[in-house]
């Protein structure tokens, strides 16, 4: 959940910096979640209530996540040294959506490229302080 808040709050429409597999992924996941989970009750409440309300804030919802998802997507793609455009690849049938799958699914640059420095340089990591003393 860390990683979902980190885009829809911190990162909102942050076009800039570099994003790596995990927090691309873990957002990707959760947002798989809350839309399967909305659709499984979509129909029940609104039986219920006659109107189409969840389906109307699914909608909203997935309005408001569109600028983060661009935005993740982008810095995404610097992580791994390209141009933010290369999110255009999906266009292309089939062949596009397997060679973008495969553009996230790579291992960004280690240390800093054009679009910034190493993201996994900034998490802090509890293993490296273990044992070690609080000064």
């Amino acid at each position: 959940m860390y990683w979902y808040l980190k885009v829809m709050r911190y990162n909102y429409a942050n076009f800039s910096g570099r994003a790596r597999r995990k927090e691309y992924w873990m957002f990707v996941l959760v947002q798989l979640a809350i839309i399967i989970l909305t659709m499984s009750y979509i129909s029940i409440v609104d039986d219920l209530f006659g109107t189409p309300i969840v389906g109307y804030l699914l909608a909203a919802y997935l309005m408001a996540s569109l600028i983060p998802w661009l935005a993740l997507n982008v810095r995404r793609m610097h992580d791994i040294g390209k141009s933010g455009g290369y999110i255009f690849i999906n266009f292309i049938p089939i062949i596009g959506r397997i060679w973008y799958i495969v553009l996230v699914a790579t291992e960004g640059d280690s240390g800093d490229n054009y679009y910034g420095p190493d993201p996994k340089k900034d998490d802090f990591d509890e293993i490296d302080d273990i044992g070690q003393l609080d000064e």
